[in-house]
C-alpha cells in the first residue's frame, strides 16, 4: 500500500473517530441529565419528603449538568441534603466534563488511554488535536480540584464564625465547586430564599472569592496548561494571550459601563456606599460571563443595563473552559474580521501572525447561530409568557449562554417556554462548535466541483 493510501486510511478513521466523540458528548451529557433527573425526582430528594415531579426535576438537573443556574425552586428551600449532593456531582461533571471524571478512573486503575478515549478527551475540551491531551487532561483535573479546594477552605472560614463548623463547611464546598464551574447554585436561601448572594453583597471576602474562582474556572484548561509551563505572557501563545487580553478588557469595561448606567438605580446599585457599587459592578459583569450569581436584582436592572449584561452572557468564557457563551477569542475574532474588512483590509492580523479566514467565518458562523437563537427565544417566551420581549430574551441568553441569572420571570413561563430553556441549555453546554463540528469540520474532499463564480452587490 501507497504512502499517500495510508495517510488516506488514517485521515478517514481519526475523521470518524471525531464524529463518534460529538456523539459519545452529546449522548453522555442526555444520559447524566437523565440519570439526575431519576435521582432528583425521588422523595428523599427533597427537604418536604414529597417528590418535586419529573419534569421540575428534569429542568434542574439540565441547569446543573449544563452548569447554568437557573431553577423553579431556591435551591435550599427545595432539596435535602441528598439532593444537594446529587446537584454538586451533577455541577462537577458537567463543569468539567463527564471525559475527567472517567479519566480519573482510567488513571486510577493505570489504563493505557487509547486513540479514542484521546479522541473524546479532545473534543470535550474543545482542542484542535490529541497532542499532550492526556497531561492536559492530569492538569485539569487536579488543577481544578486544588483551586476548587482552596475557593472552599477560604469560603468555609469566611463562614465560621458566625454559621458554625456544620454549616460554614457545607456553604464552602457548595459554592466553591458552584463557582469554579460557572454553574451559579447557591445555599444562600437560607438567609432570604430566592435572592441569591443578595444578603451577602456587603461581602468582600465572600464575593471576591467567587469572582476569582469564576474567573479561573472560565479561562479554560489550555491557558492554564500553557501559563503553568511557559509562566510568562511573552512567551504564551497567540490564543493564550487573547484570552487573558479579552477577559481583562471585559471585566473592566463591563464593570465600568454596569456603574455608569447603575450607579443612581435605587434597585440595583443606587443605595449602596461608593466602594460596594465598585465592588458589586465588578461582581456584576464577572458573574455574567456564565455564572449565574446575582449580587444585585437583576429584574431591577435598567433596559441598557440589560442589554450590557446581555452581550456579556453572550461572549462568555472561553473555549475549554467550564464556562459557555459564544467564547472570548470567537468575539476577538469576529472583531478583528470586521475591523479589517471594514478598512479594506484582506487578511486579519494580530501579534504578528495571520488568522486564516476559515476561523473568521467558523466565528461568523456561531455568531449567527447564537444570536439567531436567542432571538427566536426572546420572541418564543415572550409570546407564550406573561412577560415583556427584553425579559424573554434576557431568559433566552441566559439559558441558550449556560449563565443562569434570570429577571425573575423563570418560574411564571410555561411548559413550552420552559422546555424550551432545557433545550437551549443543553445546546449551549455541549457546545455549538461540538454540535456544529459536522458542518465547520466538513471533508472538503466532498466538494468534487464547483459552479462559477457571481457578482453581487454587498453594502
Amino acid at each position: 500500500m501507497s504512502g499517500e493510501k495510508r495517510i488516506l486510511r488514517h485521515w478517514k478513521r481519526a475523521r470518524r473517530l471525531r464524529l463518534r466523540a460529538t456523539q459519545i458528548i452529546a449522548l453522555m451529557f442526555a444520559g447524566i441529565i437523565l440519570l439526575g433527573a431519576g435521582l432528583l425526582s425521588l422523595p428523599v430528594a427533597s427537604r418536604s419528603g414529597v417528590s418535586c415531579g419529573l419534569f421540575p426535576a428534569l429542568f434542574t438537573a439540565t441547569s446543573a449538568t449544563c452548569v447554568t443556574g437557573l431553577v423553579l425552586f431556591d435551591t435550599w428551600s427545595q432539596w435535602s441534603g441528598f439532593g444537594q449532593t446529587v446537584l454538586l456531582l451533577l455541577i462537577e461533571v458537567g463543569g468539567l466534563g463527564f471525559m475527567s471524571i472517567a479519566a480519573i478512573v482510567i488513571f486510577m486503575l493505570r489504563k493505557k488511554v487509547g486513540l479514542k478515549q484521546r479522541m473524546v478527551m479532545a473534543q470535550a475540551m474543545s482542542l484542535n488535536d490529541m497532542q499532550g491531551v492526556v497531561r492536559l487532561q492530569r492538569i485539569v483535573i487536579f488543577g481544578s480540584l486544588a483551586v476548587q479546594f482552596a475557593g472552599a477552605l477560604i469560603l468555609f472560614l469566611r463562614f465560621l464564625p458566625e454559621y458554625g463548623f456544620r454549616q460554614a463547611a457545607i456553604w464552602g464546598v457548595f459554592h466553591g465547586v458552584s463557582a469554579f464551574c460557572n454553574a451559579g447554585f447557591d445555599l444562600f436561601g437560607a438567609l432570604i430564599p430566592g435572592q441569591s448572594v443578595i444578603p451577602l453583597n456587603h461581602d468582600p471576602v465572600v464575593l471576591i472569592t467567587l469572582m476569582i474562582l469564576i474567573t479561573v474556572g472560565g479561562l479554560g484548561f489550555f491557558v492554564w496548561e500553557e501559563l503553568l509551563r511557559v509562566r510568562s505572557f511573552k512567551k504564551c501563545s497567540v490564543y493564550t494571550k487573547l484570552v487573558l487580553i479579552a477577559t481583562l478588557t471585559i471585566v473592566l469595561l463591563g464593570a465600568g459601563v454596569v456603574l455608569l448606567l447603575e450607579w443612581n438605580n435605587p434597585e440595583t446599585l443606587g443605595n449602596m456606599p461608593p466602594w460596594q457599587k465598585i465592588l458589586n459592578a465588578f461582581f456584576q459583569t464577572v458573574t455574567m460571563r456564565t455564572a449565574g450569581f446575582a449580587s444585585v436584582d437583576q429584574a431591577g436592572l435598567t433596559e441598557a443595563g440589560k442589554a450590557v449584561s446581555m452581550v456579556i452572557m453572550l461572549i462568555g468564557g472561553s473555549s475549554g473552559s467550564t464556562a459557555g457563551g459564544l467564547k472570548t477569542v470567537t468575539f476577538v475574532v469576529l472583531v478583528l474580521f470586521i475591523w479589517a474588512k471594514a478598512r479594506g483590509k484582506n487578511t486579519v492580523h494580530v501579534f504578528h501572525r495571520t488568522i486564516p479566514d476559515a476561523k473568521a467565518t467558523d466565528a461568523m458562523t456561531i455568531f449567527f447561530i447564537m444570536v439567531l437563537l436567542a432571538f427566536f427565544g426572546g420572541f418564543f417566551i415572550s409570546a407564550t409568557a406573561p412577560v415583556t420581549f427584553t425579559d424573554g430574551l434576557f431568559e433566552a441568553v441566559s439559558a441558550l449562554a449556560t449563565v443562569g441569572v434570570t429577571a425573575g420571570v423563570t418560574t411564571v413561563l410555561g411548559l413550552p417556554a420552559q422546555l424550551l430553556l432545557i433545550a437551549f441549555m443543553y445546546f449551549g453546554r455541549v457546545g455549538v462548535l461540538t454540535i456544529s463540528l459536522g458542518f465547520l469540520m466538513g471533508n472538503k474532499a466532498e466538494d468534487r466541483f464547483r459552479y462559477a463564480d457571481t457578482n453581487l452587490l454587498i453594502g
